[in-house]
């Protein structure tokens, strides 16, 4: 395959590389084996971790740091987003305020953490003028439907004696009423989209709860009362907004908070990679490459479902240019990835010389490294 120009569209090796990080190690990789060939750096999200960096850069944005509540009660975290402030647009990830890597691991109690700090910034994004919020909701530590959101902008949630409900999932078993009344006007005239790479349900068993509560610290007597709570939450803020937000697709996202969004907010969900691949102009990038490296820490039958790699393939396969992939695991046989629908050719970083520890602690290094082997192949 003749190659004069590259485009390189990482996502973030999790734990190991930020997305901007492994496309210049891929870059020097490529210039080691083949420095003729022109480089375009084009760093992704999927909407989980590196949102906020992704897209300040490529919109010119100024990043702002707030303190906020955490996820654990009495906690306050620094939370980092970013204002374009001509144009009025902001970005936020809901994993700053409220994700599970802001709570040590024997402290995840998703019965109780909350997503009130998620509020607190999009509210302090209207008050610096925002006209419109892109949300990535990746990430974390919570399943309280948004609640904790929403109270924080304003939303009042009822038990049968007219107290406020505390915060946390497990309490909305005992919402009778939610008052909209003192809800944050300003949402009504905001645009708010949502990031979001699952397509699961509030409730039920693809729900929030049974799908993803356990990796946050529940047990499982606690995953059923919670999908309980959201089952029952979800009913009354959909009387109280008049949205139907049970069986929307992703409306479980974030422990719920993707119904949240969508019910008090009016939000859209978007996947995150096409938010990203749109407001980077990756299309424009495209359609002056020979070939794409795409990549991230594991390619596997997930992929498919939203993640950043699909959606470069996708919208490679649209123009007829060819895609290669780099990851730091591939599960699954790589027959299952490559061919005329798939990647024309794939490397992983772990193989038969190199554990996942020893890769996590020398990405960078053979990311390059393995970047030079997949050009060479590809080549010929």
């Amino acid at each position: 395959m003749r190659l004069r120009t590259l485009l390189i569209a990482p996502n973030a090796f999790k734990g190991s590389l930020r997305a901007i990080e492994c496309a210049r190690a891929m870059a020097a990789g490529v210039q080691d084996v083949a420095p003729e060939i022109r480089c375009i750096l084009r760093p992704l999200s999927d909407g989980g971790d590196g949102l906020v960096e992704v897209l300040a850069d490529a919109l010119g944005a100024e990043l702002v740091r707030t303190e906020v509540s955490g996820p654990l009660p009495h906690q306050r975290v620094e939370a980092t987003w970013a204002i374009r402030r001509a144009g009025g647009t902001a970005i936020i990830e809901m994993a700053s305020a409220a994700g599970l890597m802001l709570v040590p691991e024997g402290q995840r109690d998703p019965r109780v953490t909350t997503t009130y700090g998620v509020g607190e910034l999009i509210h302090e994004a209207l008050t610096q003028g925002a006209s419109s919020i892109i949300i990535g909701i990746g990430g974390s530590a919570t399943n309280d439907g948004g609640a904790g959101m929403a109270e924080a902008l304003g939303v009042r949630f009822l038990d049968m004696n007219g107290q406020e409900l505390p915060r946390g999932g497990i309490y909305l078993r005992n919402l009778a009423r939610v008052d909209l009344s003192a809800l944050d006007r300003r949402l009504a005239q905001t645009e708010i989209t949502v990031a979001c790479d699952v397509q699961n349900p509030l409730a039920g068993e693809q729900g929030a709860s049974r799908v993803f509560a356990q990796q946050k610290g529940a047990s499982p007597g606690d995953v059923r009362l919670l999908d309980e709570a959201l089952l029952h939450y979800g009913r009354l803020i959909g009387e109280a907004c008049g949205m139907d937000v049970l069986d929307v697709p992703g409306a479980g996202a974030a422990g719920g908070l993707g119904a949240g969004l969508l019910a008090f907010c009016h939000a859209e969900m978007k996947r995150g990679i096409d938010i990203v691949l749109d407001v980077t102009g990756f299309d424009e990038d495209l359609a002056r490459a020979d070939l794409v490296i795409t990549g991230e820490g594991k390619i596997d039958a997930q992929t498919r479902l939203g993640k950043a790699p699909a959606g470069v393939l996708r919208r490679a396969r649209r123009v007829g240019k060819p895609v290669a992939a780099l990851a730091g695991i591939i599960e699954g046989e790589r027959s299952d990835f490559l061919g005329p629908d798939g990647f024309v050719d794939m490397i992983a970083l772990v193989d038969a010389q190199t554990t996942r520890d020893e890769a996590m602690h020398a990405a960078e290094a053979l990311v390059r490294k393995r970047t030079g082997e997949l050009i060479r192949r590809i080549k010929g």
